[in-house]
C-alpha cells in the first residue's frame, strides 16, 4: 500500500489494520453512531469533516452505513496523499458478520 492510494477491504480485514496502527474512522452522522458503532472508531461526521481533523502519519480506515460515504471520503483523501481503506458494505456488513455494535451508552447497539 502506498501513500495516496485507496484499497477496498472487508470487515474481516479491519482488526489487523487497526492492530498495525491504522485509525478507524466512522463518517456517519451522530444520530447514526449514537445508535450503534464499531468499537474503537473515531467519529468524524462527513457533513462537518475537515481535513485538519483527520489523523496524520497513519493509514486511515473509513466506514459508514453502506460503504458509499466512506468510499467518497477515502477517495478524496487518497487524492491528497493519504493512505486510505474503505470498508465495503459498511456497518451493514459489519453487523451482518456478527461483529460488535455498541450504542453510545455502552449497551448493545444497532445500525441505522
Amino acid at each position: 500500500m502506498t501513500a495516496g492510494s485507496i484499497t477496498q477491504i472487508s470487515v474481516n480485514e479491519v482488526a489487523a489494520l487497526v492492530a498495525e496502527g491504522a485509525a478507524f474512522i466512522d463518517v456517519r452522522e451522530h444520530q447514526e453512531t449514537s445508535a450503534g458503532a464499531a468499537p474503537g472508531t473515531i467519529h468524524l461526521p462527513l457533513q462537518s469533516l475537515a481535513v485538519d481533523q483527520v489523523p496524520t502519519g497513519v493509514p486511515l480506515v473509513f466506514i459508514c452505513r453502506s460503504g458509499r460515504r466512506s468510499d467518497s471520503v477515502a477517495s478524496a483523501l487518497a487524492g491528497m496523499g493519504y493512505t486510505t481503506y474503505n470498508v465495503v458494505g459498511g456497518m451493514q456488513s459489519w453487523e451482518a458478520a456478527g461483529l460488535p455494535v455498541i450504542a453510545e451508552n455502552g449497551a448493545p447497539g444497532m445500525v441505522l
